[in-house]
C-alpha cells in the first residue's frame, strides 16, 4: 500500500485541506487539519461539561470521584448516585445537543440558508403539539412521548414538504412555508395549554419550555437508539448534501437526485430532532445557532455535521450547567438560557444576511 499526502489551500476564505490517495485500496479523499483538531478540542470539552455536571447536586461529588464512578470503581455510594441518579439528566443532555446541532446543519445546508433550523421552520413545534395534546386531552393512547413527538414532527415535515412542492422543492419555499406552519402549531399548541387542567398546563408548560429536570433512563434510551440510527445516514449523506450547496441544476449535472436527497435529508434531520424535542422538550436556538458556531470554528463553507452535533451539545450541557448554578436553590429550564444566549445569535445572522443581500 502506497499513500501520498499533498496540501491544498484554498483560494477562498475556507481553511487549508491535504489531499490523500491510496493505490491499495483505491481510495482517495480530503482531510481538514483545522475540522479534525477543532472536533477534538469539541469532543474533550464535551466530556469535561458532561463529567462536571455530575458532580453537582445535594451531595457534591469531586471530579475525579466521577470519572472513577463512570466506569463502575470507587465507593459503592458514589457510584449508585452518579449512575442511576444523575447520569439520565446528562446523557440526555449530550444526545439531545448532538442531535439538535447535526439536525440543524442539515436543515441549514440543504437550504443553503444559515436561519433554517427545526425550531424555525415549524418541526419543533409541530412536535410539540401533538405531545402537549397528549398531555391535554389524553390523545396519547400508550405512545409516549418519543412516539408523539416523532408524529408531530414527521406530520408538520411532511406538510412543509407538500405546500412547499411546485415542480419540486427550493430551500427557499421551505422555510416561507416553514415559517408560517411553525406559527399555526404555536397557536395550536397556546390553545390546548390554556384549555387543559392547571396541572396538564403546568407539565405541557414545563416540558416545552425546554427542561433536563427529572430525566431519567426511559428517556435516554430511544434517544440513544435514534442517534446510533441516524447519525451515520446523516453522515453517509455527506458528500450529496454539500452538492446541494451548489445549486439544483449544478448538483443534478453532477449526478445528484435532488429531490430524493432532499427528501432522505429532510427525513433524517425529523428524525433527529423529533426524538431530541420528545426527550428534552423543545430546547430553543441550539440547532440555530451550533451549526454557526461549527462552521466558523472549523473555517468550513458549510455547517460540518460531526463539529455541529459537538457544539450543541457544548451548548445544551453549558447551558444546564448555568442554569443549575445561577440562582442558589433554584433549577432553572435549560430553554431558558439557551433562549437568552441564542436570541443575539440570530439578530447577528439576520443582520448578517441582510448586508450580504439575502434578507429580504
Amino acid at each position: 500500500m502506497t499513500t501520498t499526502f499533498k496540501s491544498l489551500t484554498a483560494k477562498s476564505r475556507s481553511a487549508p485541506v491535504r489531499t490523500y490517495r491510496l493505490t491499495v485500496p483505491p481510495l482517495s479523499g480530503i482531510i481538514r487539519p483545522r475540522l479534525v483538531a477543532v472536533c477534538a478540542v469539541l469532543g474533550v470539552g464535551a466530556f469535561f461539561l458532561f463529567c462536571w455536571s455530575l458532580t453537582i447536586g445535594d451531595y457534591p461529588i469531586a471530579f475525579g470521584d466521577v470519572v472513577r464512578a463512570l466506569v463502575g470503581s470507587g465507593d459503592p455510594g458514589t457510584v449508585l448516585v452518579v449512575q442511576e441518579l444523575r447520569l439520565p439528566r446528562s446523557l440526555v443532555g449530550l444526545l439531545a445537543g448532538i442531535a439538535f446541532g447535526v439536525s440543524g446543519g442539515l436543515f441549514q445546508t440543504m437550504t443553503r440558508n444559515p436561519l433554517a433550523s427545526p425550531d424555525m421552520i415549524g418541526l419543533t413545534q409541530g412536535a410539540g403539539t401533538f405531545v402537549v395534546a397528549g398531555i391535554v386531552l389524553g390523545w396519547d393512547g400508550g405512545l409516549g412521548t418519543q412516539a408523539l413527538g416523532l408524529l408531530g414532527a414527521l406530520t408538520t415535515a411532511l406538510l412543509v414538504y407538500a405546500l412547499a412542492w411546485r415542480r419540486g422543492t427550493t430551500g427557499y419555499r421551505i422555510i416561507l412555508i416553514g415559517i408560517g406552519v411553525a406559527w399555526i402549531c404555536t397557536s395550536a399548541t397556546d390553545y390546548l395549554v390554556a384549555k387543559g387542567g392547571r396541572f396538564q398546563a403546568q407539565a405541557a408548560l414545563g416540558w416545552l419550555v425546554g427542561n433536563l429536570n427529572g430525566r431519567t433512563w426511559s428517556q435516554v434510551g430511544p434517544l440513544a437508539v435514534a442517534l446510533a440510527v441516524l447519525l451515520p445516514t446523516a453522515l453517509l449523506l455527506g458528500r450529496l448534501l454539500r452538492t446541494l450547496q451548489l445549486g439544483d441544476d449544478v448538483a443534478t449535472g453532477l449526478g445528484t437526485r435532488v429531490q430524493p436527497v432532499r427528501l432522505a435529508i429532510l427525513l433524517s434531520g425529523v428524525g433527529l430532532i423529533a426524538f431530541a424535542t420528545a426527550a428534552a422538550g423543545p430546547i430553543a436556538f441550539v440547532a440555530l445557532a451550533a451549526p454557526q458556531i461549527a462552521q466558523r470554528l472549523a473555517g468550513t463553507a458549510w455547517p460540518p455535521t460531526v463539529a455541529s452535533g459537538l457544539t450543541g451539545a457544548l451548548v445544551v450541557l453549558g447551558g444546564d450547567l448555568i442554569a443549575r448554578t445561577l440562582f442558589s436553590g433554584t433549577e432553572l429550564p435549560v430553554g431558558i438560557v439557551t433562549g437568552v444566549l441564542g436570541a443575539p445569535v440570530l439578530l447577528w445572522l439576520l443582520v448578517r444576511a441582510n448586508r450580504a443581500g439575502s434578507g429580504g
